[in-house]
């Protein structure tokens, strides 16, 4: 598996990821953790040392069960996590709200982004226990909050907890250009992390760019559309109650027969490298310029031994400039 580093941070991680937002089971319709467990030993195994999880991820669930993956093989991993959103409290700025289910029944429950200094700091904490570590490769704030905690004050308290060795390198995630330059004033950044893929490409540009002209790495979530791209999402597949892909215009019947067009024309180039469609998608991911990291989520071992089989994938230019041509004719038809 091809190794890049994190930045500047003095870390090398595995180019593709192991994204464990689907193992915390909220808006996945659920997660089997034996599964789950076995899949990230699998991730390891094949060389994807780099784990990605959320304390957001069923609300502190997918961070749960990495850390009982990871207990026995920690100087094995490179274990990324987030702090910045509060389901536990009505402070900083309102994102959204989500039904969670409970013994009691669905109870509504309102999500804030949240980055003052005590928060981060105790959301660390948290997240260690959980983790059953002393401490997180890279810290990354989730979203920012542009309400009443200045970006000055939030990285202080990361750098001060990568002093006290809590934490070894600090990235953001869903910035913006300006927004890194704020943290970088005040602090080493190794990190940004947005969703990228053949279809989210014209938000992520400026970002990319940025973390290429400033060395940072840049770690691209939700490459393969959250299965869109995998050529397994056909017209007749049907989700369950509480997959967030049930509603998602992205995911309507006319819209997934459109992509599915698209990906017909993808089938020659895998085919001459032996792959699927989703190890060509997390391969082209890779291959944007600025794109350092790929984060592919999975939900057990078959998943991840694709995933892994993905960062051995070179494109050559020829197959890239088709590629384009490709989406270049099929996305300004697409609902993105």
């Amino acid at each position: 598996m091809l190794k890049r580093p994190l930045g500047n941070s003095g870390i090398e991680a595995s180019v593709v990821a192991f994204g464990a937002w689907a193992i915390g089971g909220w808006k996945w319709g659920g997660t089997d953790d034996d599964v789950a467990v076995r899949a990230i030993h699998a991730a390891i195994d094949r060389g994807m040392d780099f784990v990605d999880t959320a304390p957001i991820y069923g609300f502190g669930h997918s961070e749960e069960v990495v850390g009982r993956a990871i207990q026995d093989r920690r100087d094995k991993v490179v274990l990324a996590t987030k702090c910045g959103m509060r389901w536990d409290e009505k402070v900083g700025r309102y994102f959204f709200s989500h039904q969670m289910d409970t013994p009691q029944g669905p109870q509504p429950v309102d999500i804030h982004i949240y980055l003052d200094p005590e928060s981060v700091r105790n959301e660390v904490e948290q997240s260690l226990k959980r983790l059953k570590t002393d401490y997180i490769d890279l810290m990354q704030t989730h979203w920012q909050e542009r309400v009443s905690t200045p970006i000055e004050d939030t990285m202080e308290m990361l750098i001060k907890l990568k002093d006290q060795g809590k934490i070894r390198a600090i990235g953001v995630c869903n910035a913006d250009p300006e927004e890194m330059k704020q943290y970088q004033a005040v602090g080493p950044l190794a990190s940004d992390q947005e969703k990228f893929s053949m279809l989210d490409q014209e938000h992520a540009a400026k970002q990319r760019q940025f973390a290429a002209e400033e060395g940072l790495a840049y770690l691209a979530y939700s490459p393969i559309g959250q299965g869109l791209l995998t050529g397994k999402v056909g017209p007749d597949r049907q989700f369950n109650p509480g997959d967030q892909r049930l509603d998602n215009p992205r995911f309507s019947v006319e819209n997934r027969k459109k992509v599915m067009a698209m990906l017909d024309e993808f089938r020659p180039v895998a085919d001459a490298h032996k792959i699927n469609l989703a190890q060509l998608a997390i391969a082209w991911t890779f291959h944007q310029h600025g794109c350092t990291h790929v984060l592919a989520g999975a939900r057990n071992e078959e998943q991840v031994t694709e995933n892994a089989a993905a960062g051995d994938v070179s494109l050559s230019k020829e197959e890239l400039s088709l590629m384009k041509q490709v989406l270049d004719k099929h996305l300004p038809g697409l609902k993105l």
